[in-house]
């Protein structure tokens, strides 16, 4: 067993990742392995470049290599609007979507008291110095919908009001969603966030 020790720690170290069980990350260890030359091997160098490269943006906390992002960099984003989100995956998924035209501010999770998260634990005095540095008209509170979540927009919106304009991601019904299948929270939402046809 003391052979495969190096195996056995990728393997536990796959393990960790988010989706992955044992088994999943022990199917991708032999699989890597026996695509050795063309998976393994640039896999591994690229996560060394990566180790060593990556950093968190200093104005929004967006995760690239160098210390301002691509958007923050961007003068055509400068919109005056600034999409708040929890971390960098919301970041990246309101980016897949290719609609929303401006700046970003990752808060680096929510407030939640019991796990002792505070507004400085999380980059909300940063954003406060934002929508007065930076000239932001719109806040957009993309938050999840989560008591986390929303106990965080309120308090944001608390300590925003009167200051910039803040408005919320609709909630509700998604598209193709039947209804027989949502719970009852999202059809609460959905009702109460209808529009005129």
């Amino acid at each position: 067993m003391s052979s495969n020790s190096d195996i056995d720690n990728l393997i536990d170290l796959m393990a960790k990742l988010p989706g992955l069980g044992p088994r999943s990350a022990r199917r991708a260890v032999l699989h890597l392995i026996r695509k050795r030359a063309l998976l393994l091997t640039p896999l591994s160098d690229t996560m060394q470049q990566v180790a060593v490269t990556a950093r968190e943006c200093l104005n929004c906390g967006n995760v690239g290599t160098t210390d301002i992002c691509d958007i923050c960099d961007n003068e055509d984003r400068a919109t005056g609007e600034l999409c708040v989100v929890e971390d960098v995956a919301d970041l990246w998924a309101m980016e897949r979507a290719g609609v929303f035209k401006g700046r970003y501010h990752v808060l680096g999770g929510t407030l939640s008291a019991l796990d002792g998260v505070g507004p400085d634990e999380l980059r909300i005095p940063r954003l406060k110095d934002r929508v007065t540095a930076e000239g932001i008209t719109e806040i957009i509170l993309a938050l999840n919908a989560t008591v986390d979540g929303q106990t965080t927009a309120h308090y944001i919106a608390d300590q925003l009001e009167g200051h910039v304009r803040l408005t919320s991601l609709a909630q509700g019904v998604p598209i193709g969603g039947e209804l027989d299948y949502l719970d009852d929270g999202t059809i609460t939402a959905a009702l109460r966030a209808r529009k005129e046809l």
